[in-house]
């Protein structure tokens, strides 16, 4: 059932991201950042953990995530460190996924031709 609820979730997600972009004539940028904001608002509310506990990977997969990362890790760094934990907290959970985005991004740019 793991499998199954990670599919459903993450394909409703898909969906309502499609459906922003067809219905409300929304940009990738507005629909990405939309959704970003959504996956911090609901962990700045406490829902957004219950809903990977339920959902796994199809939670953890889209956008949404990498909004509760960032305020995640800005709210537990927030309890350590004061306001200077709220700008260290947000890089440091989100580092290794920017990172690894930027040097695949690098190692396809060198290996493949781009076409323009």
């Amino acid at each position: 059932m793991i499998f199954f609820w990670a599919f459903v979730v993450g394909g409703l997600i898909c969906v309502i991201g499609q459906i922003m972009f067809d219905v409300f004539k929304l940009t990738p940028a507005h629909t990405l950042s939309t959704f970003v904001v959504i996956g911090a608002l609901l962990d700045g509310f406490g829902l957004y953990e219950p809903f990977i506990d339920f959902a796994g990977a199809g939670a953890t997969i889209p956008i949404t995530s990498f909004g509760n990362s960032l305020v995640h890790g800005a709210m537990a760094e927030a309890e350590k460190h004061g306001l200077v934990g709220v700008i260290s907290g947000m890089f440091e959970v989100t580092s290794a996924g920017i990172s690894a985005a930027i040097i695949f991004g690098m190692i396809g740019a060198i290996l493949f031709k781009p076409k323009g």
